[in-house]
């Protein structure tokens, strides 16, 4: 008899062709979502943003706007009488931030000194051999005979790229730099000081830029495929509407002020009126924070790790079996 109800459960619990089968009583196992929710929130989450940018843009006060905190001071020249840096450099500035409980150490990496020069061939390369360091830095933590248990992640989660509002899109430097960003991390392209553009100047903008994006098969985040096969039609939609956002066009501002309705808003105060930077209709920082943070923020980790780490993790893998490979042959044979 106890055979029997063995056999039985076994072809239930396989589910000839996938079939779903459900408990007569209630078991609990429904509970695991809060379990690893638990979990996950005492250890905390990880997240690094990298800001890429020509002097000037607001990168600090952007960032800084985004999580509603003052996390870094600009790195960037107060006068024009002061030196120019003669390479770009690393800043990385680090902070907890924590809200109804959830705990995230975030780490902003800053590149003062990019696009400043005359000559800015291969300013990139500090920038791509971070990036391309944190993943060998984790890689090697993560073929260590006595790991870690949980491994201390640096690698970039995403870019933030800067580009100026003019009239015309990318510049030569954008798209040598973009090219080679965007095969390694995940790139969010921002229109920095929108509001120097009118609304016409904007769209007009964001149009030339959209199509220098796939004339130049710049691949942006959220991208077109997922390593995650198992997208609803709903995430699909709303990545594509995401997408046909691209590039966000952004302002920035610590100060809250207020309107001369007494409302107190986020913004800035201008000779010819108030520039509210949560106000959708003036600029589209809503839109950045809320994919940033809101919808986002766990994705982007996920694709860093599963997608650009993993190609990375298999080309130095098989570049390593092949070196090895290759010295064994060239090894003398022991004649048995």
């Amino acid at each position: 008899m106890a055979d029997s109800v063995i056999r039985a459960q076994s072809t239930d619990v396989s589910g000839t062709n996938g079939s779903v089968s459900h408990p007569s009583n209630y078991v609990g196992f429904d509970t695991i979502t809060t379990q690893i929710e638990n979990r996950l929130v005492k250890r905390g989450f990880t997240f690094n943003v990298m800001l890429v940018g020509y002097s000037g843009m607001g990168k600090s006060t952007l960032v800084n706007t985004l999580f509603s905190s003052h996390l870094v001071d600009s790195n960037g020249r107060d006068t024009i009488n002061e030196p120019i840096d003669r390479t770009t450099e690393i800043k990385i500035t680090n902070h907890t931030l924590l809200e109804n409980n959830v705990r995230l150490n975030l780490n902003v990496i800053d590149t003062p000194g990019f696009g400043d020069q005359l000559n800015n061939d291969k300013s990139w390369e500090p920038i791509l051999k971070y990036i391309k360091d944190q993943q060998n830095q984790y890689l090697r933590r993560e073929l260590n005979a006595s790991r870690e248990k949980f491994i201390k992640d640096t690698r970039v989660h995403c870019v933030l790229y800067f580009i100026q509002p003019n009239g015309y899109g990318l510049k030569a430097l954008d798209i040598q730099v973009l090219k080679r960003l965007t095969e390694v991390a995940n790139v969010v392209p921002i229109i920095a000081k929108a509001d120097t553009l009118t609304l016409d100047e904007r769209s007009k903008l964001k149009a030339i830029l959209q199509e220098q994006f796939t004339h130049y098969n710049l691949k942006m985040y959220p991208y077109e495929t997922s390593f995650d096969d198992e997208l609803s039609e709903e995430e699909i939609q709303f990545n594509r509407d995401i997408r046909s956002l691209l590039p966000f066009a952004v302002i920035g501002s610590e100060s809250i002020i207020t309107t001369p309705n007494g409302e107190s808003i986020r913004g800035r105060r201008t000779k010819w009126g108030i520039i509210n930077v949560e106000d959708v209709t003036q600029c589209e920082f809503i839109y950045l924070r809320d994919f940033l943070t809101r919808t986002h923020l766990f994705d982007l980790i996920e694709t860093t790790n599963l997608m650009h780490y993993e190609s990375f993790r298999t080309r130095e893998l098989t570049f390593l079996r092949e070196n090895v490979s290759a010295r064994n042959s060239r090894m003398p044979q022991v004649q048995s």
